[in-house]
């Protein structure tokens, strides 16, 4: 006779997610698989991914807090001038270490080895964006993937947490 397996309790926590977007220019200049090529390697869950020409009242809303900032304009136009790459990325601290793999805004003053030290010069061609908080991950996903994410288990977690 087999022992009987002890029922638990599902205490499903889901860990910090980051809206991560390659912008029309990286999605022009070919450089989408090398994007998420750097998020897979450092090992972080790809929990949504989409190609997606973003319609205006959507750019609008991701960008609502810089409707105030003379470029606003521009950059609700340039997001939606092409198709751009919607990503969710979930794990440990994932929003901080993105946003240090990304860099720095204005690519000029961003580190060779981040994302934009690599392949951006101007601040309004960087190639990507990042959410800059938690909280703001959380907000940027709901915007971007209405539809929700993807639930699913990595075979080599065991492999990256203790």
């Amino acid at each position: 006779m087999r022992p009987r397996a002890r029922p638990t309790a599902a205490v499903s926590v889901r860990a910090e997610i980051s809206y991560i977007m390659i912008k029309p220019d990286g999605v022009q200049r070919g450089l989408v698989g090398d994007i998420i090529s750097r998020f897979e390697r450092k090992g972080y869950k790809l929990t949504a991914l989409k190609l997606y020409q973003t319609p205006k009242e959507v750019a609008e809303e991701h960008y609502k807090d810089l409707a105030s900032k003379p470029f606003y304009k521009d950059l609700v136009n340039y997001i939606v001038s092409g198709p751009v790459v919607c990503m969710v990325w979930e794990g440990k601290g994932v929003v901080a270490t993105a946003r240090k793999m990304i860099g720095a805004t204005n690519p000029l003053a961003s580190e060779p080895g981040t994302i934009r030290g690599d392949f951006a010069i101007e601040v309004g061609r960087n190639v990507i964006h990042g959410s800059d908080s938690p909280e703001n991950g959380e907000r940027e996903t709901a915007i971007w993937f209405p539809e929700g994410i993807t639930s699913w288990s990595q075979t080599m977690e065991p492999w990256l947490k203790e």
